[in-house]
């Protein structure tokens, strides 16, 4: 393959070949290319050189096909024709019958909500389309996305690289959960009890600071600090122990256990938006926009819920 493509040979001169061939003279070859007729016939000699042996012969006023001629036109022609074909039409995708795997990126607090209706969906429209789970945070997602590692990237971002799409899910903002059998939070958390009981908190950085650290001038008493969201609700679950979480996580965990309550947190926590986020390279691949149109019906379906 690689001798191939090292050959000196300009496929454009297979084109002209084959007109010439069909069209039977340079002078109506010269018209359908748009080419004038020494520039043809520069292109012949070219090939012919190219070749080693001549592809036309005089016929009259015209021209025919030498015996080399007719060996190249028959291999040639079928080869453009599929060439042209593949370049001019558009790839066909029927998610019903497409084998496509997409390779999709999910933050920890995306993949329990977002994961299951996904795949509830795929079942009744792409039964045979399959998903590769990756896990991505906001660290993580850039180098994710621009080595390709993955297709689509559902999580909190920061500053992405130039032609990167990015589409706002939703931001839900941050609530307060806790056991209200062994957590005394009373009518409404105050901040100095908030900052009296001790936290669980989510550091990616594997330190003990979180989100409130990170934007307040305070530090919390700080009991554990877990690299995700998936065991928040046990470790609250049965003890005094205060958990800062994005809405839609408690949300989750409340589904399991319902005997655990929220409340407003007694700081101004803005929410981050959790985005949606692709390489622009891939903003024509049909499956990987229907993945992409799947995503953000089951973010609206949920929010309807909420």
């Amino acid at each position: 393959m690689n001798d191939i493509y090292g050959r000196n040979l300009d496929l454009n001169l297979l084109r002209v070949f084959v007109v010439v061939a069909e069209a039977g003279s340079v002078t109506a070859a010269a018209e359908r290319l748009y080419l004038t007729q020494p520039a043809v016939s520069a292109a012949l000699r070219r090939l012919a050189s190219t070749v080693g042996a001549p592809l036309f012969v005089r016929a009259g006023r015209g021209l025919a096909l030498s015996t080399r001629g007719e060996r190249l036109l028959a291999s040639a022609r079928p080869h453009l024709g599929a060439l042209v074909e593949a370049t001019l039409s558009p790839v066909a995708f029927d998610p019903k019958t497409s084998e496509r795997t997409v390779r999709l990126g999910l933050s920890d607090v995306t993949e329990t909500w977002l994961l299951p209706a996904l795949l509830r969906i795929l079942a009744l429209e792409a039964p045979r389309m399959r998903l590769v789970v990756l896990p991505v945070q906001f660290r993580t997602v850039v180098e994710a996305l621009t080595g390709a590692t993955v297709d689509l990237a559902v999580t909190v971002a920061d500053e992405l690289p130039a032609g990167t799409r990015r589409l706002e899910l939703f931001n839900g903002g941050f609530v307060c959960l806790f056991d209200p059998r062994h957590a005394r939070v009373g009518k409404r958390l105050t901040l100095e009890r908030y900052l009296d009981h001790e936290h669980i908190i989510v550091s990616y950085n594997g330190d003990l600071r979180g989100v409130v650290e990170d934007h307040f001038d305070v530090q919390r008493r700080v009991r554990v600090s877990v690299p995700t969201f998936q065991s928040i609700g046990a470790l609250v679950d049965g003890s005094a122990l205060l958990a800062t979480v994005p809405a839609m996580v408690a949300r989750d965990i409340l589904r399991l256990r319902p005997h655990l309550r929220t409340t407003a947190v007694p700081l101004a926590l803005q929410g981050t938006p959790l985005e949606l986020l692709w390489r622009g390279a891939v903003e024509d691949d049909e499956a990987i926009r229907f993945i992409r149109d799947r995503v953000v019906q089951v973010t609206k379906d949920l929010w309807r819920e909420a």
